[in-house]
């Protein structure tokens, strides 16, 4: 009997040691197999002086080009890149590009104010970007424009465009002269642990916009900017955000949606535990006083926070930032919109403003556990065209 129990745990041991040895040639191929290409080794220069867009070009041709995983390494310093296009198809769906370093556009926004993007990921599949800051130096831009001077538009920092199963974890997006982040036309992106960070005053630099995209996550962020915080444009849905901080900033804006007539809707978004501090707007749903075939439907604010905010809770189907408004009635119909557990303070005396197409009035709004106060007082809210629901805590009062 002894020599059985003896006998079968010796197998049990050789078969747990075949299986050990198993995993550790699994992972050692796995390891062999991964590439990694370094942007200094490729002839980039961590001075911030010299142009290093060709060795970062250099590294991705590579990593695209490889046959296995692949990573682009980007060490510590400051390397000036004039503009790159990171372009797809590649022949892995496994690329990572590793920042621990910052990468500085160039002081002259001259020089890329008219691309359009800084950095940019088109047509990839499966890319990873860990850490690193991306640095637009786009305060040279913004005082142009704010002085009424004829001005470049402006590049986006980072752009990831027509892309799928896409990873950005620990990014930072300093001072870009246009919008920091944007995703267009992509499906399954996941933006974690990010930082936006512009002055509150700086022109149209929304922290991260989303467009015509489907299964975007975006957790555990930090922006402050002078435009919406988070912005989410025609064509996206399946949108989940969740711990964000917003402020300074516009918010967190569904839209602007209805500048076309014929114009894809935003549907099935959850935004969710964001704190707003001293922003224009909370949580916003805008669109234009025109005719367009848009919607807005299926929509979830719950557990925010407002921290002296302007417009806490606001649809604005009048949306009209500048001269030359349409002032017809807006096209866009919106719906099913619930607002769950919103506290804090407003600015103004008005802290829920409904603001409703007269010729598609809002239908299906849901409002629970909401408690807004001014100024130590209970604020007001107002309703036009506006149909739906109150329950739980009502501060201010319902206007449905």
């Amino acid at each position: 009997m002894a020599e059985l129990i003896y006998n079968t745990c010796l197998n049990y041991l050789v078969l747990a040691l075949s299986f050990f040895m198993l995993l550790s040639d699994s992972s050692s191929s796995a390891n062999a197999a991964s590439v990694q290409y370094n942007v200094v080794s490729l002839g980039a220069k961590a001075d911030g002086k010299t142009d290093s867009s060709k060795a970062f070009l250099s590294a991705w041709a590579l990593a695209c080009g490889s046959t296995s995983a692949a990573t682009v390494y980007v060490p510590q310093g400051r390397f000036l890149v004039q503009s790159a296009s990171f372009n797809g198809p590649c022949k892995n769906s496994a690329i990572t590009v590793r920042i621990d370093g910052t990468l500085v556009a160039p002081s002259d926004y001259n020089m890329n104010g008219n691309v359009g993007n800084w950095i940019v990921f088109r047509q990839v599949t499966g890319v990873s970007v860990f850490g690193g800051t991306l640095d637009g130096q786009g305060t040279g831009l913004w005082a142009c424009k704010l002085s009424g001077k004829s001005c470049p538009t402006g590049a986006t920092n980072l752009e990831i465009s027509n892309s799928q199963n896409i990873l950005v974890s620990g990014l930072s997006s300093l001072n870009s002269q246009m919008f920091h982040i944007v995703i267009n036309a992509c499906q399954n992106v996941k933006m974690q642990g990010v930082k936006v960070s512009a002055s509150g005053t700086s022109p149209n630099t929304d922290g991260i916009h989303i467009g015509a995209s489907t299964g975007v996550t975006i957790l555990n962020s930090k922006i402050g900017t002078g435009d919406d915080c988070v912005s989410i444009g025609p064509g996206s849905n399946n949108l989940w955000i969740e711990n964000v901080a917003c402020g300074p900033g516009h918010g967190i804006s569904i839209g602007s949606l209805g500048k076309d007539q014929q114009e894809d809707g935003v549907k099935n978004v959850t935004v969710k535990t964001v704190t707003f501090t001293g922003t224009q707007n909370g949580v916003r749903i805008k669109s234009w006083a025109r005719p367009s075939n848009s919607f807005a439907r299926n929509i979830l604010f719950q557990h925010a926070i407002m921290n002296n905010v302007q417009n806490p809770i606001i649809i604005d189907q009048n949306y009209c930032p500048n001269s030359g408004c349409p002032n017809q009635a807006s096209g866009v119909r919106v719906s099913d919109v619930t607002y769950q557990d919103i506290h804090g303070t407003s600015a103004t005396e008005v802290a829920v403003k409904f603001d409703c197409s007269s010729e598609y009035p809002c239908t299906g709004i849901t409002m629970q556990d909401v408690k807004l106060s001014y100024r130590n007082q209970v604020a007001t809210a107002s309703c036009a065209h506006a149909g739906g629901t109150a329950s739980g805590m009502e501060q201010p009062s319902s206007c449905l």
